[in-house]
């Protein structure tokens, strides 16, 4: 069973705002916590966020600027994933 992911309407525009490098990442990582679940150890400066329980982020782009992606699990039962932030590194919100 595949897990769903929804995105927050403001991590939606966000993904528009990224440069079609960092865009196509972010589609493979969405298909990736699809298909395996939100926990992507495969994936470059991943982990969970501390004192924050449920939630991950990840970088889909290096260098200057660094694309982070920050999920949240809502629902471990029914697989509801939401992705609350996409952009850069100095922006997130960890």
């Amino acid at each position: 069973m595949s897990w769903t992911i929804r995105f927050t309407k403001k991590a939606a525009k966000q993904v528009n705002q990224l440069p079609e490098e960092a865009r196509l990442q972010v589609r493979v990582l969405v298909a990736e916590i699809k298909a395996a679940g939100p926990f992507r150890a495969n994936w470059k400066n991943y982990g969970l966020l501390k004192n924050q329980p449920g939630r991950h982020h990840c970088h889909v782009k290096s260098g200057r600027p660094t694309y982070v992606v920050c999920w949240e699990v809502l629902d471990k039962k029914i697989r509801l994933v939401e992705v609350y932030y996409v952009g850069t590194h100095e922006g997130a919100p960890y």
